[in-house]
């Protein structure tokens, strides 16, 4: 028994010294190899607009087989129009883009009734005048059925909620009369705040209201609670996938491996401003003039103000911060510290591109 104990121990001992040989062994083999002095920076990336053209040119694949897929989608249109009748809302999801799909279907079936289109797919969306469009529609049909006899207040001057109020209450002798809205990618970047699906919500539980939208995100529906889900938006689900590239909704997205385009830059800042109040366009073009007549150096807060102050652009510093909060949110404007200590504004877009920018929004 002795004899045996021993021997357990040595081998013990031998295979924790064969671990610490191998361990040591290892580290030294890591030590000797030589590390590659790469770097990701000093990746040859090529042109964001070369690379476009040639993702354009990319030969589809499989067109026999997806023609056939479109055309099963076809023969659903007369079911897609009666669940819209009922009252449920359509959401189109899975692989490939679906605009194509919507607008078609919208273009055949929908032909008797007012359509709006929301591009998800955009950085920036203006909901309310998406609203006012549709109250704008709705009230025409109204008049129509000679069910308003007294002057409607201008849309463009009421609140959110009071164009959500009328959207609600307004009667029209047909049931079958309603203002359908798509929603190109609904869990695009201009609506996925929280505030946003909940206005996109209420105008769906709107009576003559329908929505048709289609989403890309596989978290899309998180968006929801069972509420706005199963009540408001009374979604009724399809499995649509189309295998179709997304070219449109791809353009307002950075390619990866892609220098940034100038083009690029200046249409998604011009984008961005004219979704902004004029006075808010006007204290940008008062900072933009300033960075093209000292291209070296960024503009102090305090002498921005005293120059909007004298325009009659702001009232007080906290509206003017109010602006530069949005200009930072959209990172149309950064900070920086100048030499003297003090904060100074910088638009981060070349010279040309700056100038481009403001011819777009003059």
């Amino acid at each position: 028994m002795g004899d045996n104990g021993n021997w357990e121990e040595e081998e013990e001992e031998e295979d924790e010294l064969e671990f610490s040989r191998n361990y040591f062994l290892a580290k030294e083999l890591a030590s000797s190899v030589k590390k590659s002095k790469h770097k990701l920076t000093d990746i040859d990336v090529v042109d964001e607009q070369e690379l476009r053209e040639a993702a354009m040119n990319i030969q589809p694949k499989h067109e026999n087989e997806i023609a056939l897929l479109l055309d099963s989608y076809i023969a659903m249109y007369p079911e897609w129009l009666l669940s819209l009748r009922c009252g449920f809302a359509l959401l189109m999801y899975g692989f490939g883009s679906k605009k194509a799909l919507i607008e078609d279907f919208a273009s055949q079936t929908l032909t008797e009734y007012s359509v709006v289109v929301i591009n998800g797919y955009l950085q920036t969306i203006n909901l309310k005048q998406v609203v006012i469009a549709v109250a704008e529609l709705l009230c025409d049909q109204v008049k129509a059925k000679r069910r308003v006899s007294s002057r409607q207040q201008p849309f463009n001057t009421q609140s959110m909620e009071d164009l959500l109020t009328f959207l609600y209450e307004v009667e029209v002798e047909d049931n079958d009369c309603f203002v359908c809205v798509v929603i190109h990618n609904i869990d695009g970047p201009g609506l996925r705040d929280s505030e946003t699906q909940q206005y996109l919500a209420r105008l769906a539980s709107c009576t003559h209201i329908r929505i048709v939208a289609s989403i890309d995100h596989v978290n899309a529906p998180l968006f929801w609670d069972k509420n706005m889900a199963h009540t408001q938006f009374n979604w009724c689900w399809y499995h649509v996938p189309t295998f179709s590239p997304y070219k449109v909704e791809g353009m307002f997205y950075p390619l990866i491996l892609a220098h940034g385009s100038a083009s690029q830059s200046v249409k998604t800042a011009a984008i961005v401003l004219q979704s902004l109040t004029p006075n808010a366009q006007s204290v940008f073009k008062v900072l933009a003039e300033y960075q093209l007549s000292h291209p070296e150096e960024g503009m102090p807060i305090n002498d921005l103000y005293s120059v909007c102050r004298e325009r009659f652009l702001v009232s007080s510093q906290v509206t003017l911060n109010s602006h530069l909060t949005e200009f930072k949110d959209h990172e149309l404007v950064k900070t920086k510290r100048h030499s003297d200590g003090q904060d100074c504004l910088h638009i981060p877009l070349t010279t040309e591109a700056l100038q481009k920018v403001l011819l777009e929004i003059s």
